[in-house]
């Protein structure tokens, strides 16, 4: 589980622990992991998932994985106008780099055990154009590509890969776009008026998609793209 320390990621780790996995959270923010240290079924490790060698050294130090959860990401606000060249590598570094240094790093010792399913997190954005999110828009695109090659790859030896796309999710990364912002409140109005349903989507309900996708319960299912998104690509 990458990202695990907040947000989505917090969630998903909490899901996968109460149903009584052996939940490997990794995250760069080491002090944000210590938040699992009374919470059982959690190991945690400091992890930078775009760096290759450091994410080799810590797969190669465990038991093949059963599930991979790919949640890092970071969103950069503006139009291709705005995005500097910085901004649109750290954008593809962070959201889709990440996911292939790990999902290469886990699919060997799947393919041994005849058996596994990464689930990444993608956004809404990947299929909906919404203003001011061009680098981020870009990058989920090209993981909706990344979860399809690999589904198409390994899906004849029992390993699937599909992607949640989530709408607007309650999570310190939002609030801290919505602190940004010269009028707060109005900007978290704006957010809350894209919803169909009228409110923001809650990390759980991610992670509740999360857990299906992780379980034999969707053992049928590979490629997909999973919109948790309050009605936004009604």
């Amino acid at each position: 589980m990458t990202a695990a320390a907040q947000g989505i990621g917090e969630a998903i780790t909490q899901a996968f622990a109460e149903a009584g996995a052996d939940v490997l959270a990794t995250d760069i923010a080491a002090d944000k992991l210590a938040a699992y240290d009374e919470v059982g079924g959690v190991r945690t490790a400091r992890l930078d998932a775009t760096d290759g060698q450091a994410v080799e050294s810590l797969v190669a130090s465990e038991a093949p994985f059963d599930v991979l959860v790919n949640a890092a990401g970071v969103v950069f606000n503006g139009t291709v106008l705005e995005c500097s060249v910085d901004d649109w590598d750290r954008t593809f570094e962070l959201n889709v780099r990440s996911m292939f240094l790990v999902s290469r790093a886990v699919l060997p010792g799947m393919r041994q055990k005849g058996n596994g399913s990464i689930v990444n997190i993608g956004s809404i954005c990947a299929h909906r154009g919404l203003p001011n999110r061009f680098a981020y828009s870009a990058s989920k695109a090209a993981v909706v590509g990344l979860t399809k090659s690999i589904a198409a790859d390994f899906v004849g030896e029992g390993i699937r890969c599909n992607v949640i796309h989530p709408g607007t999710v309650q999570s310190p990364s939002l609030e801290g776009r919505i602190a940004a912002y010269d009028d707060p409140v109005a900007a978290r109005a704006a957010f809350v008026a894209r919803q169909p349903m009228g409110r923001l989507g809650r990390p759980e309900e991610i992670a509740a998609m999360a857990l299906y996708l992780a379980s034999d319960e969707s053992v049928f299912t590979s490629g997909a793209q999973m919109n948790v998104d309050g009605g936004m690509t009604i």
